[in-house]
């Protein structure tokens, strides 16, 4: 029993020195990454059981040959579990770091969802207030020459037809985001994409003063979903058409190369602070409030550029360039 209490005591004797090393060397690493903490944890406990063991197997005066073989089993073991508990620390960090960037995405899309229900409320109650005191004013007679009424009518239909987008923009974004959409692909000229996207926003660059320019080749045959590519060039033109001041221009281009299909549109609307440029597709952002034109969505529209982009396989970036910002899409070869 005494020997037993002997090798009790130098166990715990050389096991205590090593792990009160470790705790100081937690101390002194208490700012480093999980990954750190896990590996120094698993140093420590590992060295703990070398150092009793080998203290124990001298202590016991073996002969040359087997306190080789302990030594021998006990640093087998410590490079086992050395490589088992570094590997598992790894694993450990990144599922950490995943879960961290989970919390700050489900932040972010949760702030982008409050922001999109108060855009949303007030593009909607604005216009509907507006709406309401055009009707009772028709209504009770308050509005009587031919020439107002036409006034208050045309008024009506602005407005509605704008509530009308902002509510299909709505249910596009819904779809992207619950995985409804459906895209049916075929081989679509891309120049005859942007001929039709040009001619829907040419009225609004015209009451701007903006002027639509397209190359005049180079266009390539995509993979894609017509309808929805469509909405994805209509999209960034009027939002390029909107930003642009007067006399500026925008330029629609397009190639391709060994990968991918690309086209992208730049304009000369002075350009994005670095500061907006990762939100720009961000639900519900509109960037600063001086950019913003009185008549924009709901910052909807290139929230729905990205989610129709990605159904394809594609992804969409934009960048700052001399007087303005430029909008690239690509699409794999074989989406």
């Amino acid at each position: 029993m005494s020997d037993q209490v002997l090798i009790g005591l130098y166990s715990l004797l050389a096991g205590g020195t090593v792990g009160a090393a470790g705790l100081l060397a937690l101390r002194l690493l208490r700012h480093r990454s999980i990954a750190v903490h896990v590996t120094v944890l698993l140093v420590v406990t590992v060295a703990a059981v070398a150092a009793g063991v080998i203290t124990v197997a001298t202590a016991m005066f073996l002969s040359p040959h087997d306190l080789q073989v302990v030594l021998l089993t006990v640093a087998a073991a410590v490079v086992v579990s050395l490589g088992v508990g570094i590997a598992f620390g790894r694993r450990l960090a990144a599922a950490a770091v995943w879960s961290a960037q989970a919390r700050e995405n489900e932040q972010r899309l949760e702030t982008g969802r409050r922001e999109l229900v108060a855009w949303v409320s007030h593009d909607l109650r604005t216009p509907l207030a507006g709406l309401r005191a055009m009707a009772e004013a028709l209504e009770d007679g308050v509005v009587a020459d031919r020439y107002t009424v036409a006034e208050y009518h045309r008024r009506i239909r602005v407005e509605t037809d704008r509530m009308t987008h902002l509510v299909d923009d709505l249910f596009e974004l819904s779809r992207i985001n619950a995985g409804a959409l459906r895209l049916t692909l075929a081989r679509v000229p891309l120049a005859d994409v942007v001929s039709d996207a040009l001619a829907a926003t040419a009225p609004l660059a015209a009451t701007r003063g903006v002027r639509l320019v397209a190359a005049e080749s180079g266009w390539p045959v995509v993979r894609a979903s017509e309808p929805e590519l469509a909405r994805v060039l209509t999209n960034l033109l009027i939002n390029s058409v909107r930003y642009t001041p007067a006399d500026g221009t925008v330029h629609v281009e397009a190639g391709h190369d060994q990968d991918n299909a690309w086209f992208a549109v730049s304009d000369t609307c002075g350009g994005i602070p670095a500061a907006d440029l990762p939100r720009v597709f961000d639900v519900a952002f509109r960037g600063e409030t001086a950019r913003t034109p009185g008549e924009a969505g709901g910052g909807l529209g290139l929230a729905i550029v990205r989610g129709l982009v990605e159904a394809h396989g594609g992804r969409v970036a934009v960048d700052n360039i001399t007087a303005g910002c430029r909008f690239v899409v690509r699409l794999p070869v074989g989406a």
